[in-house]
């Protein structure tokens, strides 16, 4: 809730709250106890060239939540999945623009590239958040931002605001890049798998379409994240490089524990939406 102050905030909440000192008080308190939580569960190091190199090899055969739903997933599995995605895939990229100016050169001229893409390549109706408010409106789900906060898992908030404080933080500049070139790393496999899921359950094709455009822009992004905007990173200030690993660790335990929770559900019979 302190975040979403920064984005679009509330009904009914005075603006003025996003910048109240007695609440960023509060807030940092809250940040200091989910950074040490989250320092206890990485590994940590300093090679973030190998770190990015592990994401680029998956375990055959997977396990994942996007193998589930690929494999043996049904349709009101795939609608909870979209409910916990839709935290975050409604203001896609938006933690990531950020870090803009905190970064210089090459790195920001090629993150500034894969956020243009991200928002649509100036048009509207083909920014990724919009892309999927739409999945949701064809899967007869509520496209309204934030319209699933209530029934969203503390799981799934925690990557929300795992992106958030690093965004909000100069300090954690190389952490956010980081993160960004972890998922941009990822999303492309899983992407493929979730097109495979939805053809299988004959989804609607606006639900194919925002799937199909990760596979394709994703490809891309990952090389332009790790050989310019990490690579450009840590050539101007390689004290980083800790940070950078710490933000591709941090994202693989937050994204872990968001899919044992899911995957715990169904294979139990129920919902993992609250």
């Amino acid at each position: 809730m302190c975040y979403e102050l920064h984005y679009r905030g509330f009904a009914g909440v005075d603006p003025e709250w996003e910048w109240d000192a007695d609440l960023l008080r509060l807030r940092a308190e809250l940040e200091a106890a989910f950074l040490a939580a989250l320092e206890q569960r990485v590994d940590g190091g300093s090679d973030a060239a190998a770190a990015l190199e592990a994401l680029l090899v998956e375990p055959v055969p997977g396990t994942g939540v996007s193998h589930f739903l690929r494999d043996d997933g049904e349709w009101w599995q795939m609608r909870d999945y979209f409910a916990v995605r839709s935290i975050y895939h409604l203001k896609e990229a938006e933690p990531h623009a950020w870090v803009i100016p905190r970064l210089e050169g090459r790195a920001k001229a090629a993150l500034v590239a894969v956020e243009y893409d991200e928002f649509g390549g100036g048009r509207a109706e083909r920014m990724h958040s919009r892309l999927f408010a739409d999945l949701l409106a064809a899967a007869d789900m509520s496209p309204d931002y934030l319209h699933y906060l209530d029934r969203a898992p503390a799981c799934a908030l925690a990557t929300v605001n795992m992106m958030s404080l690093f965004g909000l933080h100069r300090r954690w500049r190389g952490a956010l890049v980081g993160h960004f070139a972890a998922a941009e790393i990822s999303t492309g496999p899983s992407a493929q798998r979730m097109d495979d899921a939805l053809t299988r359950l004959g989804a609607p094709a606006a639900c194919r379409l925002f799937y199909t455009e990760h596979i394709e822009a994703d490809a891309v992004h990952e090389q332009v994240m790790r050989h310019d905007v990490v690579a450009d990173l840590l050539d101007r200030d390689p004290g980083l490089a800790a940070d950078v690993v710490f933000g591709i660790q941090a994202t693989d335990v937050l994204e872990e524990r968001l899919g044992a929770h899911l995957l715990g559900s169904w294979r139990s019979g129920r919902s993992a939406l609250l």
